[in-house]
């Protein structure tokens, strides 16, 4: 493949509700530009952009995947992106790698979810996109019903620039609007043909929309405009790109991708359209804590950003980046200004689905890829390392669905902790780790389907069987009340004997734990205080209710005795910790369970099923707040053990529109009938 520059590379995005044909239409640019002698389809499991063994099963995408073309002298690197929720982060990658996006819609099924979740992304980044209305070919389609519908949920700005000869089986062509011709297909063959008077008229009407859009961009085109005169080619040219560009025209284009049909025309429109890296111009970085600009320019400081990594357990790491200034070539010095790490480039190539394609060098604004780098991650930024420059790192999702891993067969923790951690490295929207008091190893992600595709992982690529079971709940236990004790430990044995007393008062309190001492006279001398103390901070581990770590504790010495002989570290040590058992029986003894706080953004519609789904949950609702793309945020907190599944309980709700974050805030007491359960269960595990 050939070197390209700046103004000759488009790199799109594919984005979409899942199944509306997104790897189908790399296949079918593939074969339309020659690069494949036959479509691969999703169902026969043969496609260049799903390869991964998950995906073949699923017959889903998982991961982004890199589909290079080259046509009419421009190269293409399609980036078709998963549709299902849980890969959402996959999306987020690719959109940083790419100037511009198509959003696929499937014209049978019309707008769903996955197409106005990404509607919202594309309007929050102001990104240049295209519409391509696929499967135009089904049954029941209609293309003005479904042309309205996305006005009416999306906005005027959507205009067509090719409609369809015939729809449903009838489906053999288009016409396009800025052309003003008419195609019609045999095979993958495009041929004009005759316009009719009906679609002059149908042109006439949208091009009139059109030219306002072109007035709109500039002042003196307005003038032109409002005077009646015609623009010229140019100006129309100029004009469309413009408005394309700033967000304000998206052109709609039908087709068939599965018959590749109308995908040539998808490409003309890209090429024409979407803005090459070059007219980005330029990126704002950071070089020693200064913001610098690196223009989108092979003679610049060599810069880029990595935007994804795949992890092969045979090939070993893959790191695919965008290069945004100078260029790089395959005896180059690496530099990750993230982390501060020297690389050593392992072979440069850029890659068709899993097909590595070795090239010499790739200029700004392409993509390209190496191997087996040592410290990088998805999100670094990699440069020259005599001119650094450091770009803001990709912001994920956080996860929201956390479950405990379990092996199942004995010695694989090891094996596990490993291969996960290199899981982690390709899907930085997914977490493993260990909870220091519960001792499980967690993982988290955005849902049920991305933990399932990991644990799959986990046997096909790295050979360990686990189990994935609800994450123990890190409760705590405090007192509510003041009690007085004594503990008293004395031990003859024959010879020197054990012997420490102490009277100790508990008592709530605002910090963790709390030690003092008013010890009059002598009593307990002062060299047995650190014991005491050490003997009770040993037994805040496990209180008396259920063996969880005690917090909210004041305790203050106040009296003891000691013998002269037998009195030692070690007996007022133990005699701290029985006053401590008796002490915590004593003082009214209180289960503590963590609450967490949400927000959670929804559309008005849900609003009473989430609502009153929290209030089963034990949780509160602190307020709501109206978002400028419509929907609701509400804020409410609920305890962390009523709200395990609820990124797969929400979803379910709000036919997945739904999403949330949440944080960790305090603890608070379990109600009485709840801390039974919970007391009865923890003292039976340990039984």
């Amino acid at each position: 493949m050939k070197t390209y520059s700046a103004d000759k590379i488009r790199n799109v995005a594919l984005l979409g509700h899942s199944s509306s044909g997104k790897t189908t239409l790399t296949e079918a640019v593939l074969f339309a530009t020659g690069v494949t002698k036959r479509q691969g389809r999703v169902e026969d499991g043969n496609t260049v952009s799903d390869f991964d063994k998950e995906e073949i099963a699923r017959k889903v995408s998982i991961g982004t995947t890199v589909i290079p073309v080259e046509w009419k002298d421009t190269k293409f690197n399609l980036l078709d992106t998963p549709g299902y929720f849980d890969f959402i982060g996959e999306m987020y990658g690719a959109k940083r790698a790419s100037e511009g996006s198509v959003l696929l819609v499937d014209a049978s099924s019309g707008i769903e979810v996955g197409t106005e979740k990404a509607w919202k992304n594309l309007e929050k980044y102001v990104t240049p996109r295209i519409i391509f209305l696929n499967k135009i070919d089904k049954e029941e389609v209609n293309f003005e019903d479904l042309l309205s519908n996305l006005k009416e949920e999306f906005g005027d700005k959507i205009i067509p620039f090719a409609l369809p000869i015939g729809v449903s089986s009838s489906f053999k062509g288009f016409v396009s609007v800025i052309d003003e011709k008419a195609y019609e297909y045999n095979g993958t063959q495009r041929k004009e043909v005759e316009l009719t008077d009906d679609q002059k008229v149908e042109i006439d009407s949208i091009r009139e929309s059109l030219m306002e859009k072109i007035a709109e961009t500039d002042e003196e085109l307005m003038e032109k405009y409002f005077e009646g005169e015609e623009f010229t080619e140019a100006e129309i040219s100029k004009g469309l790109r413009l408005a394309v560009a700033q967000g304000d025209l998206v052109p709609l284009v039908v087709g068939c991708a599965e018959k590749a049909i109308g995908v040539d025309f998808l490409l003309e429109v890209i090429e024409r359209y979407i803005p090459s890296p070059k007219e980005i111009g330029s990126v704002k970085g950071l070089k020693d804590d200064k913001e610098v600009e690196r223009k989108i320019d092979p003679s610049e400081p060599f810069s880029a950003v990595v935007f994804k990594t795949i992890i092969d357990p045979f090939v070993g790491k893959l790191t695919l980046f965008k290069v945004i200034s100078g260029k790089i070539t395959k005896d180059m010095e690496l530099y990750n200004s993230t982390k501060d790490k020297q690389e050593k480039l392992g072979g440069l190539f850029v890659l068709r689905g899993k097909n590595q394609i070795e090239v010499s060098e790739i200029q700004a604004g392409d993509i390209g890829a190496t191997s087996k780098l040592n410290f990088t991650r998805t999100g670094d930024t990699l440069c020259a390392k005599n001119n650094p420059t450091l770009y803001e790192e990709i912001k994920y999702p956080q996860p929201t669905l956390f479950l405990a891993v379990e092996p199942k067969a004995k010695g694989d923790e090891e094996k596990i902790g490993t291969s996960l951690q290199r899981l982690t490295d390709e899907d930085p929207t997914f977490i493993a780790q260990r909870n220091a008091e519960t001792k499980q190893l967690l993982i988290g992600g955005q849902g049920n389907m991305q933990l399932a595709v990991i644990v799959d992982k986990l046997k096909n690529a790295f050979g360990v069987d686990v189990n994935l079971t609800n994450p123990k709940i890190a409760y705590r236990e405090t007192i509510k009340g003041t009690a007085s004790v004594q503990g008293k430990h004395k031990k003859q044995s024959g010879g020197a004997g054990q012997y420490g007393d102490v009277h100790i008062r508990f008592e709530p309190c605002e910090e963790k734990f709390v030690f003092a001492e008013e010890v009059f006279g002598g009593a307990v001398p002062r060299n047995y205080f650190p014991a005491v103390e050490k003997g009770l901070i040993d037994s805040l581990e496990h209180g008396v209710l259920a063996g969880y770590p005690v917090v909210n504790l004041k305790a203050i010495l106040f009296d003891g005795s000691y013998h002269p002989v037998d009195s030692n570290e070690m007996a007022f040590k133990i005699a701290a910790s029985l006053a401590f058992k008796k002490g915590m029986e004593a003082a009214k003894p209180i289960l503590l369970e963590p609450i967490m706080k949400y927000e959670i953004s929804i559309p008005e519609d849900y609003m009473g099923d989430v609502m009153g789904d929290m209030n089963k949950r034990r949780g509160r609702i602190l307020g709501m707040e109206q978002q400028d793309d419509g929907t609701q945020k509400v804020t409410a907190e609920a305890p962390h053990s009523e709200m395990f599944e609820y990124a797969i309980d929400l979803r379910a709700m709000t036919q997945a529109r739904g999403s949330f974050t949440m944080e960790f805030i305090r603890y608070e007491e379990v109600p009485a009938n709840i801390a039974e359960k919970i007391i009865a269960e923890a003292k039976a595990e340990r039984e």
